[in-house]
Parts: structure tokens; sequence; C-alpha cells
């Protein structure tokens, strides 16, 4: 068994953090990321800057990356401005993002939901028409924090039409960090039957992150989100913390037995170097406490 990670750290994980990071850093991240042998990095977005200015200068940095040739980069796109720039900037592969609860797809794209399911259903057709992999993100797939509770059958119905649309991956993203395994449990399995391939994207706001990552993974789930050092956050909703730290799912993985082709040492130290650019404690566990069993006193040396 094995499961594509989707770094996202130099995306979703720097977007809401106070330190904007300088373009040579984030090329340094993504480069280091690459160099440990995940498979799909998330680098940049296509938003304006003077929303989040974390993700200024996204062009910069794709044509400043040189990650391994087996990494893919992709970028995350909320409108048809971002789609211009995603296609203008040469990616051979992006992510359309909307929210599927009314409230916060306004407060985040400044659309309602039916807007932005219909703004991802356009962006999907004009990706294939180029030749350009595109997987479709689907926000607040378990909860809003404006809205509570989000219907499981609104979500499928959303994903059926963008699967029919010809998507080539859909992404449920529980956006505030509110799902438990039952939730994921009832939700991955009707989306499996669509055709795409199905992946997840956990935050870890109220510490099931793990949880429903695992959940999904038995239930069908073949991609998982994850960000270094477990940074990240979303700047229009209340209370939304990091992501599951990439290097501690790894590690569970690796110990279940579930391939995920990823050098863990070389993780370990770019979280390290990250933890010691941002001047602030990343909340990834294996930073601290080290690796299991500790074989070599050397792969200790990762903590800061």
């Amino acid at each position: 068994m094995s499961v594509t990670i989707c770094e996202v750290g130099p995306r979703d994980g720097l977007q809401n953090h106070p330190l904007v990071v300088a373009v040579a850093d984030r090329i340094e991240l993504i480069e280091q990321l690459s160099a440990s042998g995940l498979p799909c990095i998330e680098a940049v977005s296509f938003v304006h800057p003077a929303r989040v200015p974390a993700m200024s200068g996204a062009e910069a940095v794709l044509a400043g990356a040189r990650p391994h040739p087996l990494t893919r980069l992709t970028g995350l796109v909320l409108n048809a401005h971002g789609l211009t720039r995603a296609f203008a900037a040469g990616l051979a592969e992006l992510r359309y993002a909307f929210a599927v609860s009314d409230a916060f797809n306004r407060r985040n794209a400044n659309r309602s939901a039916a807007e932005g399911r219909a703004g991802a259903v356009a962006a999907v057709r004009m990706a294939q028409a180029r030749g350009v992999r595109i997987g479709v993100v689907l926000a607040t797939a378990f909860g809003c924090p404006f809205e509570g509770e989000v219907d499981p059958g609104a979500v499928i119905d959303a994903a059926a039409e963008l699967a029919a649309a010809g998507a080539d991956e859909l992404i449920l993203a529980d956006t505030i960090g509110v799902a438990v395994p039952r939730d994921v449990r009832r939700l991955v399995p009707r989306a499996l039957p669509l055709g795409p391939t199905i992946g997840v994207h956990m935050h870890n706001t109220r510490n099931t992150g793990y949880l429903t990552t695992f959940a999904a993974i038995e239930a069908g789930a073949t991609i998982v989100d994850a960000a270094v050092g477990g940074l990240g956050g979303c700047p229009f909703a209340p209370g939304a913390t990091g992501n599951i730290a990439t290097e501690d799912l790894v590690y569970a993985l690796e110990r279940e037995g579930i391939t995920t082709g990823v050098d863990l040492d070389r993780l370990l130290k770019t979280a390290a170097w990250l933890e010691r650019r941002l001047a602030v404690p990343l909340s990834g566990q294996l930073l601290r406490a080290g690796r299991f069993p500790a074989a070599s006193a050397g792969r200790r040396s990762a903590k800061p």
C-alpha cells in the first residue's frame, strides 16, 4: 500500500504566518522539501498580495525553484484571474479551491458557493483544454466556521459535478479542523466511485487531524496533504490553526508499513531549518522526540 503526500507548507503553511518569508527562502524551502523525496509540493497560491501578503511573488518563486525532476509543483487558484496567472506561469498542474459553504466562500473568495463551484467547473474544462492536470479542493467539506455543520450530500453533489467535468483529483478539506473519523468514513467512500483520485486536507485544530487522515486512508483516499512542521492556518477562518506535520505523518505511515517514498531524516532537517528561519517553535512532535527506534544517534542531529 502507498500514499501520495502533497506537501503544502510553502503555501498553506506560510500564508497565515506573521513573518512574510522572502522569495529566496521560499525557493530554498521548496528545494529542500523536494530533495527529501516528496512527490508533490503546493508551492504557491495565485491570490492578490493585498489579501495574502505572504503569497506575493508566486511567479518569481516558480521561476526560481529547481525541484527534483520527480517532484511535481502545483499552485492554488481561487478565481479566473488566478487561473490566468497559473497558466501564464507554465504550471503543468494546479489546484482550484472553493468552499462548499456559502458564508465561507464569500469571506475567502468574495463569491457565493454556487459561483465558486461554477468557477471550479469552468477551470477544470479550461485546464483540460490546455493539457494541464487539475485537482479541485472542496473547502469546508466537514464544517464551516460561520454556518456550522455541512451536509455531506451537498459535498458529494459538488464532487460529482466536478468529476463529470473531468477533474483529475478531488481533495476533501477539513478547513477548520472539526472532523472526526466518523465524518471521514461517511464521506470518502461516497466520493470514491465518482472517478477522480480522492484526497484529504485535514487540519489539526482540535487534535483530530492525524486520526481523520488515517481514517481517510483506511476508507480509500490515496492523497493526503500535510505541512512541514505542522505550519498552517487560513486567514479567513477564525481559530483555524495548523496542518498535520508532514514529518509526523511520514513517521506514522512508515510504522504502519505504508510506503511514502520520503526520506524522513532529510525532512526532519528541513523542519529544523525552517524553525530556525521563522524563529518560532513548530508544532511537529517528531522534531522534539526523535525517531523510534533510534537506530542511529545521528538521526537526532536533525533537532535544532
